[in-house]
């Protein structure tokens, strides 16, 4: 569907709150009159993971409204620009189109440092930051199951398959408040989602492993053990499957990705990425 001729979407992109792009887009639009605009924000731009998350939401909207977006960037690291101008946009960047040619006259390099550029940190970003952190660290494990409505994620997986990691990533690298419950013997004999998760069916991200690579896993911390044999990982992972097919959980197999691609993967999935205007 395309966008009405006059109406262009705006990617705010920065390594900060993106208070910088933001004035930057401001004032050099202001010169083109007859334009809506929509605004996309993407604020802390601070990994690779993140900014080929922004590019595939630049080459997404692209597919959709078919005219070319306009994105204005403050990012310092280059590669991650890179990244970003590779993308089939308009994209403006406030190092490669002022701070270079700077450079050249001034015949020294840039300090090149992240939040530079008048970005005060914003003490609103910053306490949701570490309210994501304390969130999840507090609902690790199934500890709490009363605060679920507070979640913005909740993983759900047999012991040992990647939750309490994920989170930690989600919470650190996304301010994203992420619980997580393992399913105990006693949900798996029962063969239902447990009372407290299925008010929260929306939350829930269920996580899956092959079951060998699961028993090495847990060989690592119990060794020789029932817990981590390979008849067992194979009946749990099995019965969680099962489980978690019944209630209608979205599932994502952890067996070959690391902790930041199963991150990212639910972030893009979900639509979890918070936009900070």
């Amino acid at each position: 569907m395309a966008h009405k001729p006059n109406k262009r979407t705006i990617f705010f992109v920065s390594d900060r709150t993106g208070k910088t792009a933001e004035a930057l887009a401001q004032s050099l639009l202001s010169q083109f009159e007859g334009f809506e605009y929509e605004h996309k924000f993407f604020s802390f731009v601070n990994t690779l993971s993140k900014a080929q998350f922004v590019a595939d939401s630049i080459k997404l909207n692209k597919e959709i409204h078919g005219d070319e977006p306009l994105v204005f960037s403050t990012l310092v690291d280059d590669g991650f620009q890179e990244v970003i101008g590779a993308t089939d946009a308009c994209v403006i960047s406030l190092f490669d189109t002022f701070i270079k040619p700077l450079e050249k006259s001034l015949k020294v390099n840039s300090s090149h440092s992240m939040g530079k550029p008048h970005e005060e940190y914003d003490n609103r970003y910053y306490k949701d930051h570490i309210d994501a952190i304390e969130f999840t660290v507090k609902n690790d494990d199934g500890i709490k199951t009363n605060q679920f409505d507070k979640a913005d994620v909740i993983l759900v997986g047999v012991s040992r398959c990647a939750k309490t990691p994920t989170c930690l990533y989600l919470a650190m690298n996304f301010s994203i408040k992420a619980a997580n419950y393992p399913l105990t013997e006693e949900d798996l004999d029962s063969e239902q989602l447990p009372p407290s998760l299925r008010p929260f069916v929306d939350k829930i991200v269920g996580l899956t492993i092959k079951p060998d690579q699961l028993s090495a896993i847990r060989e690592q911390r119990r060794p020789k053990s029932e817990y981590a044999s390979l008849a067992t990982c194979k009946r749990e992972v099995k019965q969680a499957e099962a489980i978690m097919n019944d209630a209608g959980v979205s599932m994502l197999n952890s067996t070959a990705m690391s902790i930041e691609e199963i991150a990212v993967n639910i972030v893009k999935d979900r639509n979890l990425l918070k936009n900070n205007d």
